[in-house]
């Protein structure tokens, strides 16, 4: 019934002096937004669904907005107030009395261009369902440290649901097709009356396909995949982390109703390097030096992934001070920068001494001025 006692202007947010094409722009926005079916967990969208589509139907037509813009009595009868909707007042004849008759007209016709012929009482065709994309996969490879920094071809397997060889995809047994739904005659929606309007949800007996399988295919029992095992070649960038992802795309799943299908993503997991530890793109490596190269300087062999260079320790170094090596480190993933080589300087104090090594020692002591606290067991 009418919305008695408000403003079908306001409800739709027009000017009074509006014409049907603002009119019509507003109650398209206001319809799509409060909507039930886009509103399932709004327990007020039906009302202000219903006071949008009730203001429409009025202002839409000509001769029903101008009897409401001449005033209450004039649209909705004498017995307009406080006892209307209960015997006093009239409905229109737009369809919203008690018995929850059909839009018409001009109005199921839009109705029917804004919801696609779902949840109204006009024209319910259902368009058919779109291929789906198949699933993505996900897989791991392992690789040495090396082969991280370095790059490499790897084969993998990889367990995979592919199109079914006997019935290729159809999910039905050879001879057969599947067959237009009989509960919702392929649609994929049932509706379920609810006043004015209709709710729409999914097919329960074919699950919104729209098709359903009589007989099955005995290989794949109806699903149109099995699983396989397959063998792909990954080619792995120079860089690669513990954890980088790389996408092959189209090698993941088969599309269950013959859509594309999903891609195949490999992890990474690199295995840590007795040498390296990795810093970003940098690496960091411990470089022993003895207590008298690390006093007087020295120059030392240090390892890269590219071969050993030569690297100049500058006396008086105290342990732990990092030198970089420019160039000696990662490479820079899909780039051709690398990061550096970081030395880490650890100076080794002797444990053992001869007895010419403790005199030399206990007599630099003395030059220096030095004075062990803990006497001779103190260079032990």
């Amino acid at each position: 019934m009418p919305v008695a006692g408000k403003d079908y202007y306001q409800i739709l947010g027009v000017d009074r002096k509006a014409d049907q094409k603002e009119i019509r722009k507003a109650y398209r926005k206001l319809a799509r937004e409060n909507h039930p079916d886009a509103n399932p967990n709004d327990p007020k969208a039906e009302d202000r669904f219903k006071e949008i589509s009730q203001a429409y139907e009025v202002l839409s037509d000509a001769e029903k907005r101008k009897q409401y813009d001449q005033g209450p009595s004039a649209f909705f009868g004498e017995g307009f107030g406080p006892g209307y909707g209960q015997g006093g007042g009239r409905a229109y004849g737009g369809g919203f009395g008690q018995g929850g008759q059909a839009f018409s007209g001009d109005f199921a016709d839009l109705f029917s261009s804004l919801f696609g012929g779902r949840g109204g009482a006009g024209a319910r065709t259902r368009p058919q369902p779109r291929e789906s994309r198949g699933q993505d996969v996900t897989a791991s490879v392992t690789l040495s440290f090396e082969d991280a920094l370095k790059g490499v071809a790897t084969r993998i397997q990889v367990p995979r649901n592919v199109a079914c060889p006997t019935c290729n995809g159809s999910g039905a047994a050879p001879g057969t097709q599947p067959q237009i739904c009989p509960v919702c005659q392929g649609r994929g929606v049932v509706s379920q009356s609810q006043g004015v309007f209709a709710l729409s949800q999914p097919c329960p007996r074919c699950g919104g396909d729209g098709m359903v399988i009589e007989t099955p295919c005995p290989t794949c029992s109806g699903r149109g995949t099995v699983s396989k095992m397959k063998t792909y070649k990954v080619p792995i960038p120079a860089g690669v982390k513990d954890g980088t992802k790389i996408r092959l795309k189209g090698k993941g799943e088969a599309s269950p109703n013959g859509g594309p299908p999903g891609d195949l993503n490999v992890v990474t997991r690199v295995e840590d390097s007795d040498l390296y530890q990795r810093r970003g793109q940098d690496l960091v490596i411990e470089v022993p030096v003895s207590m008298t190269e690390a006093a007087l300087g020295a120059r030392v062999e240090v390892p890269t992934p590219d071969g050993k260079v030569s690297l100049k320790v500058p006396g008086g170094i105290k342990d732990g001070i990092l030198l970089r090596i420019g160039g000696k480190g990662a490479p820079l993933l899909g780039d051709k920068g690398r990061g550096d080589l970081l030395a880490r300087i650890r100076v080794e104090t002797p444990r053992e001494l001869t007895e010419d090594q403790r005199e030399l020692l206990e007599r630099f002591a003395e030059l220096r001025g030095d004075n062990p606290r803990s006497g001779k067991a103190g260079w032990e």
